[in-house]
């Protein structure tokens, strides 16, 4: 667990993290540990199966959650006993009580599944999430390599996938994150 400004956050797993200050917040949610929270809100950053799970959604969230996801998401989510179930593409901004979420793009430049063709390409509107809580600004990337619009997001605290090297993430893309960074930037490795 990270703690920055009174925002708590504990990465659960794969590309999932929560975060807690009064309500809490989870990410792509896959094989994560049971844990006692659930989500006032919930976020889809796209729609694979390591993002969107639906036995761990289920596991985290209730009758008062909102989930936010990309339109690809919504029909497979819509029979999930939620509060609502909101949809975004980059670009848009949306205020949930006192949280507030940008969606910010997340797409591949240099990963492909076959030649010509990237394993998140921008045109699919998959996303990254800029949450703001209490005035803290935290991104948290989706699945994307270093991309030109990174330097504009303005965050207190970056989550990067680094799924070790397969699709997104990689030592060098660490190193690459780190450059486009307009905060400091810590690279940490499992242990």
């Amino acid at each position: 667990m990270f703690e920055y400004q009174g925002v708590k956050i504990s990465w659960l797993g794969h590309d999932s993290f929560r975060i807690k200050n009064g309500k809490t917040i989870i990410i792509d949610p896959f094989k994560i540990r049971p844990i006692p929270d659930k989500a006032d809100v919930l976020l889809i950053s796209h729609e694979h199966f390591d993002h969107l799970s639906l036995d761990d959604i289920k596991r985290v969230s209730s009758d008062q959650t909102t989930i936010v996801t990309i339109p690809a998401c919504k029909k497979e989510l819509s029979s999930m006993k939620v509060k609502e179930v909101k949809a975004v593409k980059p670009g848009d901004k949306l205020a949930l009580g006192d949280i507030t979420l940008e969606a910010v793009p997340a797409y591949n430049l240099n990963k492909f599944r076959e030649p010509g063709k990237p394993f998140h390409p921008k045109e699919d509107g998959k996303v990254g999430f800029i949450v703001s809580v209490k005035g803290v600004r935290i991104y948290h990337a989706g699945d994307t390599d270093p991309i030109p619009e990174m330097k504009g997001f303005k965050a207190d605290i970056a989550l990067l996938p680094m799924h070790y090297g397969t699709i997104v993430g990689s030592e060098s893309d660490a190193v690459k994150f780190k450059q486009l960074a307009t905060c400091p930037v810590q690279i940490l490795k499992p242990e």
